[in-house]
């Protein structure tokens, strides 16, 4: 009962801030729309001239649209310290930190994914670790000699692919649920969403990172008022280094299930060139955007946010690092162990895939895709040209 009680505890403090973060975006940008200066600097002011006023369904739409570049804040004549205080960079992270909650499946999960990301996510990895090794003392030894990579020894092929492929399931499924939610409320009911030029803008717009540019090509604004392109570079060290990773396994998956092929596979196969590529991706990307993450001017972030960023950033670094590792040693009597960490930093990343900063790649490409669909219709206020 006492569980119970201070999850709906939490879930009413969650809906009271949002209730105030979406109150804060709708002052914002009526001031914004009055002035409209930075209309062409990324995709979310465009969509804001479509609207009088912003509801929460809006507000969540319009701060998954922002990448929080911060261009608009350095430009803005009203910012802090006027006593306007716009500030949209901070109040639509606020209200994407919402986002994550608000459409969490089960919601329960998210919220307690937001007290404490960081802690949360390694208190995961580490059990889950710790509960492998385990495992293997009870067999045996951590230090086996003469295994040469045999992985499959150490834990059966069945055994883990159904325990992390149940696992990896059930965030595909709460995060489809999580979009699909989100999608239903932010879209125009009746309106064709199936528009090829759409999704192929909205598309090019998510794999270049387009508005990582700060509406000039120049790059965001981190700690001053200087631009760098750093931040979008790290974030494509980050996000193709992750999908490197994705290959390496689904081609290891078809090499076992369609030719017969086991792991390990020699160091120049092709599931091993394309995670060693990945892993090194996931580790400049990550090591990257966390020195920018701690460098950034506390003016374009939410603080509440800082542990989620950086429990997903510690989570890939870790899994990348731990990947190498057993890559570099995995013939060698240390292998059990090292396969038992990096495990448990996959199924880390997997049980709190949903609720966490990998949301918002996904809640990102939804509102990426609406805004290309709405910016081929007829302005419905005509308060600003598209």
């Amino acid at each position: 009962m006492a569980a119970i009680d201070t999850l709906m505890d939490l879930a009413g403090k969650a809906e009271r801030e949002l209730d105030a973060n979406v109150a804060e975006v709708d002052r914002i940008l009526h001031i914004c729309n009055a002035c409209r200066y930075c209309e062409s600097f990324c995709a979310v002011f465009p969509a804001m001239t479509r609207r009088l006023d912003f509801n929460v369904a809006d507000a969540h739409y319009l701060a998954n649209l922002c990448h929080n570049c911060s261009a608009c804040l350095y430009a803005c004549q009203y910012a802090p310290p006027h006593e306007f205080g716009v500030n949209v960079p901070k109040a639509l992270a606020q209200v994407r930190r919402d986002t994550y909650i608000e459409y969490a499946f089960p919601k329960a999960f998210g919220e307690l994914y937001r007290c404490n990301g960081l802690t949360v996510a390694m208190a995961v990895s580490l059990g889950v670790a710790a509960f492998l090794i385990a495992t293997i003392l009870i067999k045996g030894s951590l230090f086996v000699p003469g295994l040469e990579g045999e992985f499959y020894a150490i834990f059966p092929h069945n055994t883990l692919a159904l325990v992390f492929g149940a696992a990896s399931l059930f965030s595909v499924v709460a995060l489809a649920i999580g979009v699909t939610r989100f999608w239903r409320e932010v879209s125009e009911p009746g309106k064709p969403v199936a528009m090829p030029a759409a999704v192929g803008e909205a598309a090019k717009s998510a794999l270049t990172l387009q508005y990582l540019g700060g509406g000039h090509g120049d790059g965001c604004n981190n700690e001053d008022d200087a631009f760098t392109l750093w931040r979008r570079r790290f974030h494509h060290f980050t996000f193709y280094g992750f999908m490197l990773c994705f290959a390496s396994t689904s081609v290891a998956t078809l090499y076992h299930y369609l030719f017969g092929l086991e792991a390990p596979y020699p160091i120049f196969s092709l599931p091993v060139v394309l995670g060693t590529l990945g892993g090194i991706g996931l580790l400049i990307g990550p090591a990257g955007l966390f020195w920018l993450n701690m460098r950034r001017n506390p003016l374009q972030m939410d603080d509440k946010q800082k542990t989620m960023d950086r429990g997903f950033i510690a989570l890939l670094f870790f899994i990348s690092l731990t990947g190498l590792a057993l890559l570099a040693w995995r013939d060698s009597p240390a292998m059990p162990l090292l396969l038992a960490i990096h495990l448990g930093f996959v199924m880390g990343l997997f049980v709190t895939l949903p609720y966490g900063k990998f949301a918002h790649g996904i809640f990102r490409c939804a509102a990426l895709l609406k805004h290309a669909i709405e910016k081929r219709r007829p302005n419905p206020v005509q308060a600003g040209a598209d």
